[in-house]
């Protein structure tokens, strides 16, 4: 058989892989551009949503998946598009602490911490809904922080909303007693979730709150006894809260 037969014929299987694959990256990018503009028309300018489409990247993680652990080096910064996002903090001895949740549109101000200053991680992100989000490359933050007045705005805004879920998180801890707690948590995780139904154990709930299962259990029972909340297996449905 020719070689210039046979190298064509190759020549057109990678023509046609590359146009498809072109294709494909294009049509990720139209969607990308229409979650921006859905999401983020009424805070940032239309030459950075442009920006953001050209250089982020999509990305999706199921329920309960593990985006960032403890001790990673943090390369990229969240925005999301959809779902919802956990945010832990460890102790010495490997129980968790929730520190706040991050909802449609926002980002994690620890990691623009990470990312700026090129520090390990000090916190767990875990997905608590199957989550969209678009990851923005690290070199750009600052870039645009001097380019975008509405990038910078976002940014502040960032830090001060994490910094009082962080506050209100320590004064639950210092200030409420564990049944306040607990209800507050209920509350948080119905609204994030848009959802009555809470899909999480007691065990999952007391790492959550930094506690025991006893403890929750004997908790989650008296606001059943109140008709606060329904209990089942792996699940509970508020009610009344």
């Amino acid at each position: 058989m020719d070689k210039n037969y046979i190298g064509f014929h190759i020549s057109a299987d990678m023509m046609e892989i590359w146009y498809f694959r072109s294709l494909k990256i294009n049509q990720k990018k139209s969607c990308m551009l229409t979650d921006l503009k859905e999401n983020f028309t009424n805070i940032f300018e239309d030459a950075l949503i442009e920006e953001i489409n050209d250089v982020g990247t999509l990305k999706k993680v199921k329920e309960g998946e593990k985006l960032i652990e403890i001790g990673d080096y943090v390369r990229s910064m969240p925005l999301l598009i959809s779902g919802a996002i956990k945010i832990l903090r460890e102790d010495d001895d490997g129980d968790e602490l929730l520190l706040y949740f991050l909802e449609r549109g926002d980002t994690c101000a620890m990691t623009l911490t990470c990312c700026l200053g090129q520090t390990k991680s000090e916190i767990r992100a875990i997905a608590e809904l199957d989550t969209t989000l678009i990851m923005i490359p690290i070199q750009k933050m600052e870039e645009w922080t001097g380019k975008y007045k509405s990038w910078r705005n976002f940014v502040f805004q960032s830090y001060h909303e994490r910094l009082t879920e962080m506050l209100e998180t320590i004064d639950s801890i210092a200030f409420y007693n564990m049944d306040e707690r607990l209800v507050k948590y209920l509350q948080n995780k119905q609204k994030v979730t848009n959802d009555s139904l809470i899909n999480s154990t007691h065990q999952e709930i007391a790492y959550e709150l930094h506690t025991s299962r006893v403890v929750v259990s004997r908790l989650l029972k008296k606001l059943e006894s109140m008709g606060k909340i329904e209990l089942y297996r792996n699940s509970i449905k508020i009610v009344s809260l």
